[in-house]
Formats: structure tokens, sequence, C-alpha cells
């Protein structure tokens, strides 16, 4: 990494049967492998991704969750989120593995509209973290939600 610009760093991990933490979607930046079962990917400012966090005891899972985030700029207030470095703004957080499985849904959803979930809307995100907190069902991403949002973006460029 020469540059000078923050990255978010998120550290992925597989200990098969324990513990596993990996990104569903991004668009990486730079990849760095710390052993065999551990790697490191940063993500450039703006870059949205999704991680997952899973871990499983002695009587099954312990946690279950997917965090859906947007890398933040060195002036940019964060959040933070083990495993990912400084942190970043939370588009979506769903705890529990039946909501993990629906948001994995509904990234099938923009992936099957020919979107990579990764330039979808943040907004869309934020939308179904919000009808999933309210238990209801969150509107679906379409093509013309994606071309706005396309329009949208090239203006503040």
């Amino acid at each position: 990494m020469t540059d000078t610009v923050l990255r978010t760093r998120v550290e992925l991990l597989h200990l098969e049967g324990k513990i596993e933490r990996w990104i569903r979607f991004g668009h990486v930046a730079d990849e760095e492998i710390l052993d065999r079962r551990r790697r490191a990917f940063w993500f450039r400012p703006d870059s949205v991704f999704a991680f997952i966090r899973w871990a499983a005891g002695d009587h099954g899972t312990l946690v279950s969750r997917i965090d859906i985030l947007r890398a933040c700029h060195a002036n940019e207030a964060y959040t933070t989120i083990p495993g990912v470095a400084p942190g970043g703004e939370v588009l979506l957080r769903a705890n529990g593995w039946a909501k993990v499985e629906r948001v994995l849904q509904l990234i099938d959803q923009v992936e099957a509209l020919g979107v990579q979930p990764a330039d979808a809307c943040p907004d869309h995100w934020r939308h179904i973290h919000n009808r999933l907190a309210a238990a209801e069902e969150p509107r679906p991403y379409t093509v013309r939600r994606h071309a706005a949002w396309l329009s949208r973006r090239s203006l503040n460029r």
C-alpha cells in the first residue's frame, strides 16, 4: 500500500466448524494472506462491502451476523466492528441466522438484476436494515432505482 489514503482493513478467518469471517461482496483494493486460516482485505474509501461473522460452540451457533459497511474517509466518523479497522459506516446490520439468511437472499436478488451489490445504492441497504428491524418486508431493488442512483452519483462527482 503505497498511497496515504485511509483504507479499511478487514481480517478474515476460517476455523472449520468454529469461527468463520468472510466477505460476501465488495471491491477489494488489496489482499494479504496472513497464514493458512487468516487473510486481510483492504477497501478504499466509499467502497461498500458485506462482512459476515459466524461462530459455533459445543451446542450450536453462538454468533451469526452480517454488516454491510461503507469504508470511510480519514476525516469521517465511523462505527467500530470487530475485525474491521478502523471501522466503517454501518448501512445494514443483522443478527441471528434467520435475518442473516434473509439479507443474503436480498443480496442475491440484487445480483439477479446484473448489479454488483457493492455498486447498489447505499440507501437500499439502509432501507433493508430499517424494514428488517420493523419486521416489515423490504421493497426490492430495481433496474430503474439503480439507474436513478447512477445518475445521482454522477451529479455528485
